[in-house]
């Protein structure tokens, strides 16, 4: 029962890690540059907005 019982906590370990390490992967891979993108796509608006508004001042 000792073996079954050591084997099964690192069966269960060893697979709580794989599945931590593939949610990082997952993140870093597609996540992380889609919110990248956004932020830049946030940066460019903001900066045309303040030029848009620079150029019509009197």
């Amino acid at each position: 029962m000792k073996k079954f019982t050591r084997g099964f906590i690192l069966g269960t370990l060893t697979t709580l890690g794989a599945v931590a390490g593939s949610v990082a992967a997952f993140h870093k891979t597609v996540v992380k540059p889609i919110e990248e993108e956004e932020n830049r796509f946030d940066e460019n608006r903001r900066a045309a907005t303040r030029k848009g508004r620079s150029s019509h001042q009197l």
